[in-house]
């Protein structure tokens, strides 16, 4: 690991004392948050001269010490980009007389959005170059992009700065022209009517969060466009989409423990929502329908792992709900996706995922079967509703993407494309495995293994521990070509089911929130040192990598075992979860509360985070090497507070371990746009995490 060729920059202290329940905190690095940080996601370029400057030194900081390894970079891109078809393209949705895929160009950056006859699936016709839309800019990502039920019109939505405030058009297919737009403040999805003249989508408000529908007519101007639904409440978030039949627009409102469905019908597009059953606080439920029956997804009843409801469409509220299928403690029933003549559900049972179909006629039911010991599987909803194929996409830490074709009649399942892997991939020279770690208090945490089958396991390899652990999000064992570059280079690749994603129930998530929110940390811990214990690494040879939620992770498992890391990548990472919480202005932190506790109101959900939120805990002790992102127009996880922790960590950490902070000042929360941009990031990554390790060869051993 070669030495910074600069000296890393130093944040100015400038204290500012605030207290809340009689406790008075100072923080020295507050200033990094611009005064006009709503003005600075739209327009980077306001970002306050200090601020940038800052950043544009750590991120110089950066760069330099990262120099000395420009060729493993090089190589490292080179390697990811060479197992990436460039030319991928998915398997065509039927839909009518048409087929609807995406596609990407040889070198294209950005997706292509295409469709063919049935009758000839070579006379291609291309609705969106995602290429030629990104010409010019320095940031492009498509959000969404949805053809008109009666196949004339295209709706879809771009971010040009990575904010996540999207710009609406309509296209007319025939000509090619657009016909309408932009749309501004837009929060990415459009949902068509059935009448293919009116649009509905979602609208951001100035904290930037989404809080109305909107019904747009082609050609009208959109400042006089109606509001369909307005959310009173700022702790809840609205989403819109549509049932698997389009006979209705569905918008739902949530927070983290409570839903609420409303219906228009989309042949009478101009009448009101009508409300499936009116939020009742901590009853989550999402609806599918069939017929004059909806099928309704909850916990209600105390399911804790939800169940399955049918209610009439015509009364649908909760006196009206039946049990269709019962809770079962254990079996968590995820989502649902609904047919003409079949129910499938998508479950998770002993942390794996678990597909089972149901005849409507008969209500006979079955599971699809696979044998890997870890593995993903992913529904792919299609347009049609009157089938008897289900397509979905099996992959496991060893096989590439299986996209197949399954008769729900005839059970037959039809292969439709493999992920093709350029320069070749040998599934046969992979190992992938689940271990089990006992946690604190007994909890069993299921861990993801991925290595070489020559590499030895006899304590002395290098491992990257990746880990999430909150919103209920469960970190699939699914396949990726990027994480070869380091098992190829003797790495162990493994990932942690923590506790606070849903890898192992619903209850698993629970136990992972609110007050119990430092199971995750202790998961993530005895993960590590099981892993050392069964001999896969050893003490001060584990990477840690965590995005997000999961860099909160990373800060707070720093603080509490840093000599069990050599490195940590924390990715746009949740460290001030305390100073965040505090600020209702803020765009995520309302719906948040329900996640993380609202320390305004409640004492006992301020010194719970405060005792463990990574910012407020960063003390005078050696920490392992740690690369932390951001992004500047992140409205996720706003620049500051990586910035803040990198500054804080520089003051008071011991030790000569390198701590480096690269903030993508043209994107937000997922980083560089485009698909060989993002590899860029990822290679940088990687080279930090092997040159700390020693494993810095360019090609792998």
């Amino acid at each position: 690991m070669s030495a910074p060729a600069s000296k890393p920059p130093v944040a100015a202290r400038r204290p500012v004392t605030s207290t809340l329940h009689g406790i008075s905190r100072s923080d020295d690095y507050a200033w990094l948050k611009d005064p006009d940080w709503q003005r600075v996601m739209r327009e980077p370029d306001a970002l306050d001269p200090d601020i940038r400057a800052y950043l544009e030194a750590e991120n110089d900081h950066a760069q330099a010490f990262l120099a000395p390894h420009e060729a493993l970079r090089e190589a490292l891109y080179a390697e990811m980009r060479g197992r990436m078809k460039e030319d991928e393209s998915s398997v065509p949705a039927p839909d009518g007389a048409w087929a609807y895929y995406v596609r990407y160009a040889e070198g294209g950056e950005h997706p292509l959005y295409c469709r063919a006859p049935h009758e000839d699936e070579t006379a291609e016709v291309l609705l969106l170059d995602g290429n030629r839309e990104a010409e010019g800019e320095a940031y492009f990502r498509i959000g969404d992009c949805e053809h008109s039920h009666d196949h004339r019109r295209l709706a879809y939505t771009l971010d040009l700065n990575g904010s996540e405030r999207y710009r609406l058009f309509v296209r007319d297919i025939a000509s090619g022209a657009v016909v309408d737009g932009p749309v501004e403040d837009a929060h990415g999805e459009a949902i068509w009517a059935a009448d293919g003249e009116t649009v509905f989508y979602t609208v951001l408000d100035e904290n930037h969060r989404p809080y109305q529908v909107r019904r747009h007519r082609v050609g009208s101007d959109p400042g006089a466009d109606p509001v369909v639904y307005e959310e009173a409440d700022p702790g809840f978030f609205i989403r819109i989409g549509e049932s698997e039949s389009r006979r209705f627009v569905m918008i739902s409102a949530h927070d983290h423990t409570t839903s609420e469905v409303h219906l228009i019908d989309s042949a009478a597009p101009e009448s009101a929502p009508r409300v499936v059953a009116a939020r009742e606080r901590g009853v989550e439920y999402d609806v599918s329908l069939r017929g004059g029956l909806l099928y309704i997804l909850t916990n209600a009843d105390g399911a804790t792992d939800f169940k399955i409801m049918t209610a009439p469409l015509e009364t649908p509220g909760r006196a009206a709900w039946r049990d269709w299928l019962p809770h079962e403690a254990g079996t968590y029933v995820r989502s649902q996706l609904l047919f003409a003549g079949h129910h499938v559900r998508l479950e998770r049972v002993g942390g794996l995922p678990r597909v089972v179909v149901t005849d409507l006629g008969d209500g006979a039911a079955h599971a699809i079967v696979f044998e890997e010991e870890a593995y993903d599987l992913v529904l792919l909803p299609g347009y049609e509703f009157e089938t008897a194929t289900l397509r979905f996409v099996y992959s496991s830490m060893t096989t590439p993407r299986q996209t197949y074709d399954y008769d729900m009649r005839t059970r037959a399942r039809t292969l439709r494309k493999t992920q093709e892997v350029p320069s070749g991939h040998d599934p046969a020279a992979y190992v992938t495995r689940r271990l089990s770690a006992v946690s604190h208090d007994g909890a069993r945490v299921p861990v993801s293994l991925l290595h070489r089958r020559t590499t030895p396991l006899d304590g002395s390899a290098p491992l990257l521990l990746y880990g999430y652990g909150s919103y209920g999000h469960a970190i699939p064992a699914a396949f990726s070509t990027n994480r070869l570059s380091l098992v190829d280079r003797g790495f162990v690749y493994a990932i942690a089911h923590i506790r606070g994603g849903s890898d192992c129930g619903y209850g698993w998530y629970l136990d992972g929130k609110l007050a119990k929110k430092t199971n995750t940390f202790a998961d993530f811990i005895v993960a590590a040192e099981h892993l050392i214990a069964e001999r896969y690494t050893a003490k001060g040879r584990i990477a840690a990598h965590g995005g997000s939620a999961g860099g909160m992770l990373m800060g707070a498992v720093a603080n509490m075992r840093p000599d069990l890391f050599a490195s940590i990548v924390a990715e746009v990472p949740f460290v001030d979860v305390l100073n965040t919480m505090c600020d209702a202005d803020l765009p995520l932190t309302p719906p948040e509360w329900p996640e993380w506790g609202n320390p305004i109101e409640d004492e006992d959900a301020y010194r719970t985070i405060a005792a463990y939120a990574p910012y407020e805990n960063v003390t005078a002790q050696a920490y392992p090497a740690i690369f932390a992102t951001a992004g500047l127009t992140d409205p996720r996880v706003t620049y500051w507070e990586p910035a803040k922790w990198v500054a804080k960590l520089r003051h008071l950490k011991a030790g000569d371990q390198p701590l480096l902070l690269h903030t993508n000042m043209e994107a937000g929360h997922g980083g560089a746009s485009g698909r060989f941009r993002r590899l860029v990031e990822v290679a940088m990554a990687y080279a930090f995490v092997l040159a700390v390790a020693g494993k810095a060869q360019l090609t792998p051993s």
